[in-house]
């Protein structure tokens, strides 16, 4: 694998290094001492599939707080999707910045999203089916979230929301949820 470290440090952009023969190609998707080499979090608590019936559906941005905060491995399985990631660790000098990502089915890259970084993705195509691999058990309590059009983070999604869930529209904006608004 190559791994290849984006702007918000500990995001990586991890690319396949395919070993091709006459039957295709194999590679490897994941190696605990290669990510551990990287400092990157190795446990895989859970993997987990979604599916996109439209482009411009958006999901997120979701991440887990204290005291099950998780680091995930994301691939998209088929279509096209735009993954953002932002910084929300404490004390981060990078704190609210954000990087975003195209992840082709036919490109089989993976990006991975370190602990406390909000993501989400939007679909860009019909039918996008993304994996992830979660270093933490689902945990309803730590779950938290940031609207994916808050003025302050200035995400340029490449298409029109479409479908979106109602808990997604709902998360405050920044500098709203001290007030209780």
């Amino acid at each position: 694998m190559r791994f290849t470290e984006l702007a918000v440090p500990g995001v990586f952009l991890i690319d396949l290094e395919e070993r091709r023969d006459e039957r295709g190609f194999f590679a490897r998707t994941f190696c605990a001492r290669e990510f551990a080499d990287h400092g990157l979090v190795t446990r895989v608590a859970q993997c987990n599939l979604s599916y996109n019936e439209r482009r411009g559906t958006l999901r997120g941005l979701h991440f887990q707080d204290q005291p099950a905060p998780e680091a995930k491995l994301v691939r998209c399985l088929r279509g096209a999707i735009y993954m953002v990631v932002v910084d929300r660790r404490p004390g981060s000098p990078r704190a609210f910045e954000h990087v975003g990502v195209h992840l082709r089915a036919e490109e089989r890259r993976a990006l991975y999203v370190p602990e406390l970084c909000a993501n989400g993705y939007q679909a860009l195509t019909d039918g996008a089916e993304v994996a992830y691999q979660v270093s933490e058990f689902h945990t309803p309590e730590a779950e938290r979230g940031m609207r994916y059009d808050d003025p302050r983070l200035g995400i340029e999604w490449p298409l029109p929301v479409t479908t979106i869930s109602a808990k997604d529209q709902a998360w405050p904006l920044l500098g709203t949820e001290e007030r209780g608004t």
